[in-house]
This record gives structure tokens, C-alpha cells and sequence, in this order.
């Protein structure tokens, strides 16, 4: 072939390249809570990889992650990164609710679409009306319901409850305190820390005199890992319950699987082999060998960006006409099932999933020997 017809051909196929559709990841990649996060975007990553490899697609994805650290100043920065550039059409993000409330505003004043993967505080979509904001997993009111519900209903009627101080704590706090109340049980004490304590020898001590059934921490894995581990030093016998924030493997590692035994914590969806496409999802990104486990929320960060993939595909890379269709979202069919939002563009995910630490893993509650009465929690 001489060169001139070389020329050609290379032109010849360049014209047939896909455009480049750039899509946001922010999550924390490092810090405590980093295992949800790699997760979190390697799950995203794994549906960009699917839609590249499928010739029906019309554009050429990627993914650009970047690590809010679970700080809601850093998230504010990396947030105004990724929406000023304006060759990304739209964002996967944040599992920290203190980040992702520190961020809503930027996404609104930059007009990017974003679809929240794991963050549960009810103001990142009820305290706005942004119609850029999107959620595709549940609130902490769902799952502080059925975590309150859940213990009064196994005889448990005297609490403590220990949270951290962000937004994100003091929203588990408001609404665990509000339907425990309303489910007969008794809060002993409601203690705030900061989510950068080591030491709580002061505030366990106390709880220690109070002799409470249940110590219910609101907060993450890095304090509740510290928590837990404290309470075995003092010797604090009460059962611990914990929020969606705890359910990672980051949490038993930390305490060690025979001080993580019996702990609780609550998650909005099924578990991910239980989901309509978990297995599909489990078998494809097992087959890329992550690094990582796809941990709690992976799933549903797969979700959230098929369905901005989707959008795209439909409207092309425009961001207005991305979240005009992702506002619109009714009965859309995902691996998590299908999903829809409401005025606020939060999904409506009705089922809470309960789980138990049992031999080293997270189980669900009526998988467990606990629920067959085979092991007994502490108290009972």
C-alpha cells in the first residue's frame, strides 16, 4: 500500500471513531472509608467497560474518578473540578452524605447531572429542589425504621446511642432516636463525637454505668471500628448496632472477625447475589479482577451509571437534556431493580435489608444462625 493510500485508510477509519462521552466518579478513594469507595468506582468503571465493548453503543465512554477523602472540603473541590469541565456530561457520586451535602450546590450552579451512589441523608435530594441531583439507593429513614423496629421487636428496650457529629451523624441520630421513641424503646443517653476522636474512654465509661442493652452507633466504619474494639476494653457487654455506614469488610478487618460477631447494620436493597442482575453484576466484575470487592454499594454505583450511559445515548452529551431524561425516570429495569424517582428524583426503594456479623462475614439476618436461634445475640 503506498503511502498516500495509507493516508487514506487511517483517515478512512478515524471518521467511523466514536466521540469521547466523559463521566464523573467522586467517591473517597482513600482514607477510612476508601474500600467503599474503590469499590464503589470500580463498579462504575465496570459499566463503562460493558458499554464500550458493545458495537451497538453510540459513543466512547470513560470514566474520570476522583477522591473526595470523605471530606466535605475536599469533595467541594473535586466537585467544582469535575463540573467545570465542560467535556464531562455528568457524575456518579459521593458515599459520604457530609460530602455530598457540602456539594449539591456546585452541581446545581454548574448545571451537571449527578446520580448520589451511596449517600443516605435525606437533604442531599429532600432539602433541595436541584433538579441536577438524582439518588438511586434509599435514606436513613427507611433504614432507621427498620433498625428500630428490629430491636424493640427482639425484646431490646434500653439504648444508647453514640453518633458522630457530621451531618451524616446527626441525621442517623434524628431519625433512629425518632422511631425508637415511637417503637417503645428508651434512649439512657445521645452522645455527639467528632468523626476524628481515637478516644472515647470518657464517653464509654460512662455508658458503661448506664448498663444499656444497645449501644447504637450512627457514623462510619474508621469510629465504629474504634468503638467497638474501646467497648471490649471496658467491658461494655451490650449488643452494637450499627448503620449502613459500618456494613464493610473494612469493619470486621478492624475489629477482628471474633469482636465483630454478632454485630448489626442495616442497608437499603437486597444483598447483591439477591438483586435481579446480582448475579450477572458479581460474575462480570469478578471476570475484570478489581483489586477490590464491589463492597455494599457497588451495585447500585453500576446502576446509577448505566442509566447516565443510558440517558446519553438517547439525548447525546448534553447535560441539559441528561437530566430532563434522568428526571424523568420511571420503572427504568437495572440489577437492582427497577427503579423510579419521585418529585425529588430520590429512588423509591422500600426494602431494608438487616445483617449480622457471623463467623467472620456479613450474613443476612434470616440466613443467619441467629435468626434460627442457633447463636444469640448479646442481652437476649
Amino acid at each position: 500500500m503506498g503511502l498516500a493510500a495509507l493516508s487514506w485508510s487511517l483517515l478512512g477509519g478515524s471518521a467511523f471513531a466514536k466521540d469521547v462521552v466523559k463521566i464523573a466518579f467522586i467517591g473517597p478513594l482513600t482514607g477510612g472509608v476508601s474500600s467503599v469507595g474503590l469499590g464503589g468506582r470500580d463498579s462504575a468503571d465496570l459499566a463503562v467497560r460493558l458499554r464500550n465493548a458493545n458495537p451497538k453503543s453510540k459513543y466512547q465512554y470513560q470514566l474520570v474518578a476522583f477522591d473526595s477523602e470523605c471530606k466535605p472540603n475536599i469533595g467541594v473541590q473535586v466537585a467544582t473540578q469535575a463540573a467545570s469541565d465542560e467535556s464531562i456530561v455528568a457524575g456518579v457520586t459521593n458515599f459520604c452524605s457530609a460530602v455530598a451535602m457540602a456539594s449539591v450546590d456546585v452541581y446545581h450552579r454548574f448545571h451537571l447531572p449527578i446520580m448520589v451512589w451511596g449517600a443516605v441523608l435525606p437533604d442531599v435530594t429532600y432539602g433541595n429542589n436541584y433538579k441536577e441531583v438524582h439518588r438511586i439507593n434509599g435514606t436513613m429513614i427507611n433504614q432507621n425504621d427498620v433498625a428500630a423496629k428490629f430491636m424493640t421487636g427482639l425484646g431490646y428496650r434500653k439504648f444508647v446511642i453514640i453518633h458522630d457529629t457530621t451531618d451524616y451523624g446527626n441525621g442517623h441520630d434524628k431519625y433512629f432516636s425518632a422511631a425508637l421513641t415511637k417503637d417503645g424503646g428508651k434512649i439512657l443517653a445521645d452522645i455527639g463525637v467528632s468523626a476524628d476522636q481515637q478516644d472515647f474512654t470518657t464517653e464509654l465509661t460512662k455508658i458503661r454505668e448506664l448498663k444499656p442493652q444497645v449501644v447504637y452507633f450512627g457514623g462510619l466504619t474508621p469510629v465504629g471500628v474504634r468503638i467497638r474494639t474501646q467497648m471490649e476494653k471496658l467491658g461494655i457487654k451490650a449488643q452494637f448496632e450499627g448503620t449502613s455506614g459500618i456494613k464493610s469488610d473494612a469493619y470486621i478487618s478492624g475489629v477482628g472477625p471474633a469482636l465483630a460477631e454478632g454485630s448489626l447494620s442495616f442497608l437499603e436493597g437486597a444483598p447483591t447475589d439477591k438483586l435481579p442482575g446480582g448475579a450477572y453484576f458479581l460474575a462480570k466484575y469478578n471476570a475484570q479482577k478489581y483489586a477490590e470487592p464491589p463492597e455494599a454499594y457497588g451495585a447500585f454505583a453500576f446502576a446509577a451509571t448505566n442509566l447516565i450511559i443510558d440517558a446519553v445515548e438517547k439525548d447525546g452529551p448534553n447535560r441539559n437534556k441528561v437530566r430532563n431524561t434522568l428526571n424523568k425516570t420511571a420503572n427504568a429495569d437495572t440489577i437492582i431493580g427497577k427503579v423510579t424517582f419521585d418529585d425529588h428524583r430520590q429512588n423509591i426503594v422500600p426494602l431494608i435489608t438487616k445483617y449480622v456479623v457471623q463467623d467472620g462475614k456479613w450474613v443476612v439476618w434470616e440466613d443467619s444462625q441467629y435468626a434460627k436461634g442457633q447463636r444469640k445475640l448479646k442481652g437476649l
